[in-house]
């Protein structure tokens, strides 16, 4: 991965950083909303995003490192193995797609984020 991914989340408007389940799993949140999950380890990284169903599946068929979401509503959420076989230009896609859903669900207030 040649882009520096919590780096990347972190220049979402309004996005922090939290580790309430430990060091090994970062949330980034909006406005206290989770949209994305990282879990890091000496192994691999991997990445939990929100997206549409439709494209979940989609997604799931095109690229072997994209899997249903670990531990999350796995019609809403899929899982990104960061191995290098899925483009960094479409991992950040989906993390701009997953962050867009979740401030969508906001309403107008906080339509100017997007």
């Amino acid at each position: 991965m040649a882009f520096n991914l919590k780096k990347y989340l972190l220049t979402k408007p309004e996005a922090v950083e939290d580790f309430p389940f430990g060091p090994e799993a970062a949330v980034y949140k909006v406005r206290d909303k989770m949209f994305a999950l990282v879990f890091s380890n000496a192994d691999e990284t991997r990445i939990n995003l929100k997206c549409d169903p439709i494209e979940a599946e989609q997604l799931r068929m095109v690229f072997d490192a994209v899997i249903p979401g670990y531990h999350m509503n796995k019609k809403h959420w899929n899982t990104v193995i960061i191995n290098g076989s899925v483009p960094d230009a479409e991992i950040k896609r989906m993390i701009d797609n997953s962050y867009a859903l979740v401030v969508k669900k906001m309403g107008r207030s906080a339509a100017h984020l997007l």
